[in-house]
């Protein structure tokens, strides 16, 4: 007779993430590693205010530069997305079962607009991104796409006013999303006191806003003739 010997510290860890506060805790460390990426991301396409279109270019190769390094970021991501969508997926589940009877007449109380729309702005962001690579990673959603030219491909993409309608609309989702998620991480990993819990909310939203807006300002400034 034989039994299979399992790790003590691995049985803990799944019977934390069967918790609610272990789903919680999954999703604000999924999303740290998510909000560092949005914000890298962020200042390596600001570049583009720069003027110069070699400099874009050179960015791009310098992040192709060790391609080790470029999958092992990729897989990272990936797998911080799955995580992150599938805790979401059963926090929710959760809910319901919780209440499976809907409220009669639903009042928001204590909560935001930013909070109430988390459920359904996170599947719609999940889905721009995919139409984000398709736009400028893979180019097969923009004729005209040159490899490794990130300047061009982007004044390219946003001289149609459909695609930069459609970045702009996700980029005010986005903004929300980020809004709600970092005060909650912030709350999920103990960063929360009565002193200074206002100033974590101000930083939250500054901080969603200057993403928002940072992204909004690239498809704005291209349509209108400022970036060429």
């Amino acid at each position: 007779m034989s039994a299979v010997a399992v790790d003590p510290r691995l049985a803990r860890a799944f019977r934390f993430y069967e918790t609610t506060v272990g789903k919680k805790v999954i999703m604000a460390a999924t999303g740290l590693i998510l909000f560092g990426f949005v914000i890298a991301h962020l200042l390596g396409n600001l570049q583009i205010f720069l003027g110069d279109p070699q400099i874009l270019a050179d960015y791009a190769h310098k992040l192709r530069a060790i391609p080790a390094l470029l999958w092992a970021a990729r897989i990272t991501l990936l797998l911080a997305v799955l995580l992150h969508i599938w805790a979401a997926v059963q926090l929710a589940r959760l809910k319901i079962d919780a209440r499976p009877v809907s409220y009669r007449k639903r009042r928001a109380v204590g909560s935001t607009y930013a909070s109430r729309t988390m459920y359904w702005s996170g599947p719609i962001i999940a889905a721009f991104v995919i139409y984000h690579l398709m736009h400028f990673t893979w180019g097969t959603a923009l004729p005209g796409f040159q490899e490794l030219r990130p300047h061009e491909n982007v004044v390219l993409g946003f001289r149609s006013v459909p695609a930069s309608l459609v970045y702009i609309a996700a980029m005010v989702l986005l903004g929300l999303h980020l809004h709600h998620g970092l005060w909650s991480m912030f709350q999920t990993l103990g960063v929360s006191h009565p002193r200074y819990t206002p100033a974590l909310k101000r930083f939250a939203a500054a901080i969603a806003l200057f993403i928002a807006l940072g992204n909004i300002s690239i498809p704005v400034a291209v349509m209108a003739g400022l970036i060429r």
